[in-house]
């Protein structure tokens, strides 16, 4: 019996199947007629050595210094329009930024957990995504390698690598010059200069300032903030290196570099607005989010409270490379790096303009920084047979943080309305068929009541300020070494040993002294059944047993609400110690076989790892323990494992027309355990990780310099994958509940596709060059990035979903063709499509996990809008 093959399966394997095919004579009759060009032989340092791209068995997409030009790459978010299976992300501010390769990623609004997509920036590894989230300067290339990463690069990275290669200095003098203006007020200048240092050295000095309003229109109601505007960019950057090479066999390069923004961002627009709005209108006064029917690409929203943000980004280090005889041959490579990175980010917690929550943009109360020395040793040659390298990579990597929740005076009317009207209604709603009726008015009445304390004393202040700060020392050994079994045959063997130390320790305290959470936990019963006599007439004319039940779940109710992580007393005081160590095994093995000069095939398999850690927020639940259900006993261990991830690949890198057409094909899966999801509830972030992840499809790309249209280049990817939860996984969050209502918040997961995973996506570049005169030489780009529909949100709420969509780029220039000067017309997203960038619960106004539950309401965060400018360059 033969069973059909699903039709996308059989669709890839017949993508996959006519890669594989041989162009061998297709390639000798082109040869015939032209000498190749220089498309297959393009080189990248997938392996931390040179090597021509076709050659590698990895699935890597390597972008020029032209390319990235034309598209207006100048760091990893622009990067995406080029990566198909590549999406980046930003939330509450710019620091929170996260790239995901095949689906896979970690949600960065919680620095405890590492990322799953490494950047490395000239060898040097950065400790989260959002370092690559600025002007990187002058590019020679970056390549993204997909897959996990565990031998090479050094941390281990579980779903790939961004590894960035910036302009080293020549011994050519030269100067560049850049000015552009572009809509929303922006303007940039930049400039950069290069020469020799005598006869043994060079220099380039590479500086950037950057500014623009804001997008993003912001109802600011009573204030305090003043800014009516968000998502303004405000930053400069100054990079320099300096090469020395005082012998044929030896080479130093030391370079810094320091950027810095202070800017607003990043506020949210309500894409659902549920019955909540009318609870936080009424106690405002006034409109305090978007009306039911407003269409949210308006890009209206509101903010009460400032959104600045001021990240700081700087560090030094130095490469050297030594051919000593020493080691018979072989290259030392030592890379030494000290850095640091810190931002501070106002929010409005509530994204609204009542007052309930709130942080204020300052050191003491807003903090995350990063300070880490790393260094590594590779050691790499090769003989005949055998290319090998062996090394260490160390880090040290101190991470403080400071979180506050500042309560406003809008917060305690409105969490009594709530109280009043969840626990009440409940009951109306139980006790109605024994003919009881519930008062529901005056809502801070209930609430003194039930706490003991008059209205108005019980939440207002500083509620929470939390310091954490940890240690984290990485050592890893590793080697990677080709054995050329052959002349066609070549064998790969990557294995590295990791031992990771981690040391937190985290200071809790609530200055407010959280009265209202205190007193309820004094006597809950007592004044919640003396409330209830009140507003339940004929209550004691229940049975005892029923009457006390009635009176307990209220209490938990109630408490559960008044005793919210910010507001919990329990957690005042409170100072906890935790520390782990993992030691692990990663890497790859990889057989390669070329068939010809113009077609390779390969088959790998790997172990990649990344780190466990710390949540690095409050965390409570039912009984004190971290994977338990909603509760308010605080945790004490917030650790969660690391992640691990099986990964195998068959591939085919195929040279075609004399080097001027490839077409490369990789077919991949890859099943995760204990991946780390980072999720937002309504009220907290949690941690969970999820047993079992899989990830499999077809990742194909093109690249074609057409030998009949001189100056025509096309490069293409297309990518789909299958990205879904396990079927079982374990936990009260991912239940489902009769009724729904009851359901936990992540019932939606198993089973499901992953969120930020479209099972299709596809990138496209066209670039043309052609000369006006003996002069003048113009070049067009237009560059387009497609998506189909996915979940915008971690627990896969409906209201979360974004549907497919296409985003174009498009450049086109004219300048003297000796490069000395260009302008050139540009335009970003230029059929200005509205999309999403992450769907979340509007905190405190999303308490029902049922799909179109009439209260909730949700957020997000947007997709920028059309950009254009022009832009002006000149050169000497």
């Amino acid at each position: 019996m033969v069973t059909a093959l699903p039709r996308h399966k059989a669709l890839t394997l017949a993508v996959f199947a006519a890669l594989c095919a041989t162009p061998h004579a297709y390639a000798q009759q082109a040869a015939a007629e032209e000498e190749p060009t220089t498309l297959g032989t393009m080189t990248v340092t997938a392996q931390k050595r040179e090597e021509t791209a076709q050659n590698v068995p990895i699935s890597v997409t390597a972008i020029s210094e032209q390319l990235l030009q034309d598209t207006g790459v100048r760091d990893i978010k622009d990067l995406q329009v080029l990566v198909p299976g590549m999406t980046v992300t930003s939330t509450q501010s710019e620091a929170i930024t996260t790239a995901r390769i095949r689906g896979i990623g970690t949600v960065g609004d919680n620095v405890g957990l590492e990322s799953s997509v490494g950047v490395v920036i000239d060898g040097v590894y950065r400790p989260r995504n959002s370092v690559g989230f600025g002007d990187l300067g002058q590019l020679e290339r970056i390549e993204v390698l997909k897959g996990p990463q565990g031998t090479v690069f050094g941390k281990n990275t579980s779903a790939g690598v961004i590894n960035v290669v910036t302009r080293r200095p020549s011994y050519v003098q030269s100067a560049e010059g850049e000015v552009t203006v572009s809509n929303y007020g922006g303007l940039g200048v930049s400039g950069s200069y290069n020469d020799a240092v005598g006869e043994v050295g060079a220099f380039n000095i590479y500086a950037a300032k950057r500014k623009r309003d804001g997008w993003m229109d912001v109802r600011t109601g009573n204030g305090p903030r003043r800014e009516t505007e968000d998502y303004d960019q405000n930053y400069h950057t100054v990079r320099g290196k300096l090469l020395l090479e005082p012998t044929d066999t030896l080479d130093i390069q030391l370079s810094a570099d320091f950027t810095k923004r202070e800017e607003n961002c990043c506020t949210a627009v309500q894409t659902t607005v549920g019955t909540s709005a009318l609870v936080l209108n009424a106690v405002a006064g006034q409109q305090t989010v978007a009306a039911p029917g407003d269409d949210p690409f308006d890009r209206v929203a509101y903010s009460n409270r400032p959104t600045t943000q001021d990240i700081e980004d700087k560090g030094v280090s130095a490469e050297i490379n030594w051919d000593s005889p020493w080691f018979g041959g072989a290259t030392l490579t030592s890379i030494t790096a000290s850095r640091e990175w810190q931002a501070i980010n106002g929010l409005d917690y509530d994204f609204s303009t009542a007052d309930i929550l709130y942080r204020n943009g300052s050191k003491d109360e807003s903090f995350t920084g990063f300070e880490t020395f790393s260094q590594e040793f590779r050691l790499t040659g090769s003989t005949d047979r055998v290319d090998w390298m062996i090394g260490a990579f160390y880090s040290d990597e101190d991470l403080n943080r400071t979180e506050t929740y500042r309560i406003g005076a809008h917060y305690e009317p409105y969490v009594s309305s709530l109280i009043t009207n969840l626990v009440l209604g409940t009951l109306a709603q139980q006790l109605a068929p024994l003919g009881l009726a519930v008062d529901m008015s005056n809502p801070a009445l209930f609430l003194s009541q039930v706490s003991g304390q008059p209205f108005g004393t019980n939440f207002a202040g500083l509620g929470a300020l939390d310091h954490y700060k940890q240690n984290a020392k990485s050592l890893a050994l590793f080697t990677n070494n080709t054995w050329h079994a052959t002349d066609a045959l070549d064998l790969t063997l990557g294995l590295r040993y990791t031992r990771e130390e981690k040391e937190l320790s985290s200071v809790y305290s609530n200055p407010n002294g959280s009265i209202g959470c205190g007193s309820m936990l004094a006597n809950p019963a007592g004044r919640v059944g003396a409330a209830l006599y009140q507003r339940i007439p004929g209550l004691a004319m229940l049975p005892p047993a029923n009457q006390a039940a009635i009176i307990g779940g209220a209490a938990n109710q109630i408490i559960g609400y008044s005793c919210l992580p910010w507001a919990n007393a329990l957690h005042n005081g409170r100072n906890t110690f935790q520390e782990s160590e993992e030691k692990e095994w990663s890497g790859t093995l990889k057989a390669a076989y070329r068939w010809n000069e113009n077609v390779m095939t390969y088959a790998s398999a790997a172990r990649g790892y990344k780190g466990g850690g710390f949540n690095l927020d409050r965390v409570q639940s039912a009984d004190g323990n971290s994977s338990s259900g909603q509760g308010i006993t605080p945790v004490n261990d917030t650790s969660f494992p690391g992640e691990f991830v099986d990964s195998y690949e068959l591939g085919a890198k195929t040279t075609w027309a004399g080097g001027t057409l490839l077409l490369n094909a990789t077919l991949f899966h890859q099943k995760y355990e204990d991946f780390q999801l980072n999720s937002f509830l309504g009220t907290s972030f949690v941690v969970r990780s999820i047993p079992e992840v899989t990830s499999e499809g077809l990742d194909a790309e093109i690249l074609w310099q057409p030998r009949g249209v001189p100056g025509l280049m096309l490069q293409g990817g297309l990518m789909y994958a299958d990205t879904t939860f396990g079927d079982n996984i374990p936990g009260g969050d991912f239940a489902v509940g009769t009724p729904l209502s009851s359901s936990g918040a992540l019932y939606k997961l198993p089973g499901a596709t992953m969120p930020f995973a479209p099972e299709w996506s596809g990138s496209a570049s066209l670039t043309y060059e052609w000369d006006f005169s003996n002069n003048l030489t113009g070049r067009f780009n237009i560059g387009a990035k497609y998506m189909s529909d996915y979940n915008t949100g971690s627990d896969l709420d409906v209201e979360k979903h974004q549907d497919s969509y296409t985003i174009l780029n498009a450049r086109i220039g004219f300048g003297d063709s000796a490069g000395r000067w260009t302008v050139e017309l540009w335009g970003t997203n230029i059929t200005d499509e509205e999309y999403v960038q992450v769907g979340f619960d509007g905190p405190l106004q999303n308490l029902f996990p049922d799909p179109g539950n009439p209260f909730n309401t949700y957020n997000a965060f947007l997709g920028a809008p059309r950009m254009y400018g022009v832009t002006l360059r000149v050169r000497y």
